[in-house]
């Protein structure tokens, strides 16, 4: 199935239907009065977060919805039917967004929470409402409301701990593969990967991660050249960036500082959140060196990286159990500061 990341829509909420103005007329009943009863309620329109759904293909082709509309009143007091809801499933992580404003309108980031993204018409009322003293034979009914239209924005964020990021071919579908379940394609030709991949990483019993694999980025992304900067957004929700490069290059002349540099320049450009947020220096392919340790340290002098390194091979599976691990305590260490603060933002005023 392809992978949609974000879709347009539109969306009308049901008109509430018009109240009547009708009489009772029964035998021996010449003076019976009013009996118009009130229009129905419009249905509404709700999206829910579903994590059985991983995309947003449904709504790529579908673009418009519409939900029911009420039912117009009736005599002998009858009160027409309200319109039925109408319910739009979308995957986790995704954020909708009003596409007029460009205002966030809910981030829908849990399974089973559920937003209204367009409120159905009230029903008109019925001439029973208009009956008084003076007016015992009142003609007036309202009409029903209409009900909201709005066009949406759907945009989907994976939900993932850790991201992936580096050139094309700088191994990441490989590490993916090699420390988790997640099986996506890899060659020896780049841009293997056209969509975001995601792998959990399981280095214990009740320990694991999840880990975000998206398309290499290539220098002059941030203006939309090759894949990467598509999917970009799927690294906002993480809490740590593995920055992968390529230290042995089948070609020569290509240079792993320079390209290291310029993924982070393009990252810089993207967006400055994502660039401040935690990231380490994964070297990738050194089974292919004699001299590893020499070379990762030249490296790391040329790059001027004072960060956390680690030295892998992917394919032969060097340092991936290490670096998983490293990575387990970082994400435990960071969800225990979230949930502390959570205690004490939950806490009640002194």
């Amino acid at each position: 199935m392809k992978f949609i990341d974000e879709a347009t829509i539109k969306v009308y909420a049901g008109d509430g239907g018009n109240g009547v103005a009708t009489f009772r007329r029964e035998k021996y009943e010449p003076m019976g009065g009013p009996n118009g009863g009130d229009g129905g309620r419009g249905g509404s329109i709700y999206a829910v977060a579903d994590r059985n759904i991983n995309t947003l293909v449904d709504y790529r082709y579908t673009r418009t919805f519409r939900a029911q509309r009420g039912e117009n009143g009736r005599g002998s007091d009858q009160y027409g039917a309200g319109g039925e809801d109408l319910i739009l499933r979308v995957p986790v992580g995704t954020v909708i967004s009003n596409k007029a404003t460009e205002q966030v309108l809910i981030d829908l980031a849990e399974h089973g929470q559920q937003a209204l993204l367009a409120k159905g018409g009230n029903g008109g009322l019925g001439n029973i409402h208009f009956k008084s003293s003076v007016n015992r034979s009142p003609r007036q009914c309202t009409k029903g409301e209409p009900g909201e239209e709005f066009e949406l924005y759907f945009e989907l964020k994976v939900l993932a701990d850790v991201g992936l990021l580096g050139m094309p071919n700088a191994g990441k579908s490989t590490f993916i593969r090699s420390v988790s379940a997640a099986k996506p394609k890899v060659a020896d030709y780049p841009f293997t990967t056209l969509h975001p991949n995601l792998g959990v990483v399981r280095v214990d019993t009740n320990r694991s991660f999840v880990i975000a694999d998206i398309p290499g980025l290539i220098e002059g992304a941030a203006e939309g050249a090759g894949l990467g900067h598509q999917f970009l957004r799927h690294l906002a929700r993480t809490r740590l960036l593995l920055h992968l490069v390529d230290i042995a290059p089948f070609d020569e002349s290509v240079d792993p500082v320079k390209e290291a540099r310029a993924i982070v320049e393009e990252l810089r450009k993207y967006d400055e959140s994502l660039y401040q947020k935690p990231r380490w220096l994964v070297l990738n392919k050194v089974d292919m060196l004699s001299d590893s340790a020499e070379v990762v340290a030249a490296f790391v002098r040329d790059y001027g990286w004072e960060g956390r390194v680690f030295a892998i091979s992917a394919l032969a599976g060097i340092g991936c159990k290490e670096l998983t691990y490293a990575i387990m305590e970082h994400i435990e260490s960071v969800r225990a500061g979230e949930h502390a603060q959570e205690d004490q933002d939950g806490l009640p005023a002194a």
